[in-house]
């Protein structure tokens, strides 16, 4: 079968280096009968090992030119099935088992990841744990705290749902074609708590506004949805700006919000 060509509309930039295979596939530590589900897996790189590691793989790929490969190599392999989906509107827990959460793993492309990995966290009473390849930029926000430039509204939305590991950088050379950018390597864990829906409405809107102007101060920024002294009756100054918050000062402002919806919405 001939080499698959990357095609740029995927964002497809196949791993190649079996060094950084290696590292990855030891970050996971896949265990016989874990269940794993691949996002993306291209031409199996990583999808070798996991199965080599005697786990149960639902690999999920939009690109139906890959499908034959993947078929071919993996097809008869014990615990592998193939889903020719799009992840972005994918019903993860039609995978799921009552007895297995599962781990997902993939190589992401930079348009998707970001809306991938908060529609993963739809189902986050589903997953242990998420290992992801993303540009080092998003990485870098993903796992920022505060007082960085890093720090925003990506940082603060998922700290809220995940605890965050940025765990090892990965060069261009390492792919084929070699993207532009560095990549990174990260890992999320859903938090066990019980999501709270109107409380991370309040607080999307709290951060949203917080951030849309990050050198102005809080007094500017959130003057439509709490009151300098509303703020400072929760020990933050309204003088300070969005970048200085910690995600729990956020998540007490958004409370306060929740509990007066009579502000307009941002």
């Amino acid at each position: 079968m001939r080499e698959h060509r990357p095609r740029k509309r995927f964002g497809q930039n196949f791993l190649c280096d079996d060094h950084v295979i290696d590292r990855i596939l030891a970050a996971i530590n896949p265990r016989p009968g874990q269940h794993l589900i691949e996002i993306g897996p291209g031409e199996g790189a990583l999808t070798a090992g996991l199965l080599d590691a005697g786990v149960k793989l639902d690999a999920i790929e939009l690109d139906r030119d890959l499908g034959p490969v993947l078929e071919a190599r993996f097809g008869q392999r014990d615990g592998f099935s193939l889903h020719q989906a799009d992840a972005l509107g994918f019903d993860f827990s039609s995978l799921a088992s009552e007895s297995l959460p599962f781990t997902v793993v993939g190589n992401l492309p930079y348009n998707i990841s970001t809306p991938l990995i908060f529609h993963l966290l739809n189902f986050s009473g589903l997953i242990d744990d998420m290992y992801f390849m993303l540009q080092r930029e998003v990485v870098q926000r993903l796992a920022a705290e505060p007082n960085s430039k890093a720090w925003g509204k990506l940082g603060v939305m998922a700290r809220y749902r995940c605890d965050i590991e940025a765990l090892f950088d990965v060069a261009p050379e390492s792919f084929r074609p070699p993207p532009k950018v560095m990549s990174g390597i990260v890992r999320l864990t859903p938090k066990t708590a019980a999501m709270n829906t109107a409380q991370e409405t309040a607080l999307r809107r709290v951060v949203t506004a917080a951030f849309s102007q990050r050198r102005k101060t809080l007094r500017n920024t959130l003057r439509d949805l709490v009151s300098v002294q509303q703020l400072e009756g929760l020990g933050i100054a309204s003088g300070a700006r969005a970048e200085s918050l910690t995600l729990e000062q956020f998540v007490a402002i958004s409370e306060t919000i929740e509990a007066d919806d009579s502000h307009p919405a941002v």
